[in-house]
């Protein structure tokens, strides 16, 4: 019996790699096709690599050759120009297209909760966001009008080893250990959904070839919630440390840094838990395995294993100073 074969567009990104692993774990024949650039997260032995850049159609379409595919999982397209380019190339040479969308296009800030698929899809304040809805409606009308079989999988805060949880990554660790205040987002206190990368792969690979997902979507998420306070304090605690911090409002920060403000305003400003019921329906032995203390000892080993990765951004310390400055004084 031959065995299904799936191509992933990406395969090294912190989602990706632990869904290349389980697919290749579950008897699957994978295909990895990117540039072949990564070295944080190298290709797992088994793995077939194809080497084409996403970027440049032609590239692509060499990378791809005349392959057919039981599955393409697309976890790097963001635009309707992107998932275009993949159906230009792969459409009717895969029994499923797999687009990895994003809980941030769900209605922002929630109407009501837990956000389930049928939440609405609307959001306003992040442009990242309302380009991930517009691929879904590209894909939503091709399944409808020509029966393009594809699977919408929105992911939620889903991290690995590599990556801290919030804005400013290693620089909130290095104000922590020099004893510096740290900025927290809004009060601390709205809630937050945090998965781990091999928890979502487990549910994600439950998805490809399965019947019953195509034309649907879904989103997979722990069914752990935690408040920024919470988060901010594990990690602490796992460094063996005790911060100050200091709460500044998400608008007030989006003034200061534009950048830092699109991913709080259009996203993690907001109490977001999930409703996993419906893939728990199609991957019914899923469960979140990993609580996010043991993802973060996983995190802290990995940053301190080589000071080459403790990377500070001095730019974004130096904002979170004058956010800090200008809020004790407030409150002084």
């Amino acid at each position: 019996m031959t065995s299904p074969s799936v191509l992933f567009l990406g395969g090294t990104g912190i989602i990706s790699s632990a869904c290349t692993a389980r697919a290749l774990a579950q008897g699957f024949e994978v295909f990895v096709l990117n540039r072949g650039t990564s070295t944080t997260r190298p290709v797992p032995e088994g793995v077939q690599t194809l080497v084409g850049d996403l970027g440049d159609p032609d590239s692509f379409r060499a990378g791809v050759g005349d392959r057919e595919f039981d599955v393409v999982a697309d976890f790097r397209a963001f635009t309707t120009a992107d998932v275009q380019s993949r159906l230009d190339v792969l459409e009717g040479r895969t029994g499923q297209y797999v687009f990895i969308s994003s809980a941030s296009a769900y209605q922002t800030p929630p109407g009501r909760m837990p956000v389930r698929e049928s939440t609405p899809l609307h959001n306003p304040f992040w442009q990242y966001s309302r380009d991930k809805i517009a691929c879904e409606e590209l894909l939503t009308a091709a399944y409808r009008e020509r029966g393009l079989p594809m699977t919408i999988v929105r992911p939620s805060h889903t991290y690995d080893h590599t990556l801290l949880p919030f804005d400013g990554g290693w620089t909130v660790v290095d104000r922590m250990r020099r004893g510096v205040p740290v900025v927290v987002p809004g009060d601390g206190t709205s809630l937050w959904t945090l998965t781990h990368h091999t928890d979502f792969a487990h549910a994600f690979v439950g998805l490809l070839g399965h019947p019953a997902a195509i034309g649907d979507s879904f989103h997979i998420t722990s069914d752990e919630w935690l408040s920024w306070n919470e988060i901010f304090l594990t990690v602490a605690r796992v460094a063996g440390l005790d911060p100050e911090l200091v709460h500044v409002p998400s608008d007030v920060i989006n003034e200061a840094d534009p950048e830092w403000g699109d991913g709080l305003i259009g996203d993690k400003a907001h109490t977001m838990i999930f409703d996993n019921t419906k893939v728990k329906g199609l991957v019914p032995d899923y469960v979140a395995k990993v609580p996010f203390v043991q993802g973060a000892r996983e995190i802290m080993a990995w940053l301190d294993a080589d000071p080459a990765r403790q990377q500070v951004d001095a730019a974004m310390d130096a904002t979170m100073d004058a956010l800090v400055e200008r809020f004790r004084v407030a409150r002084a």
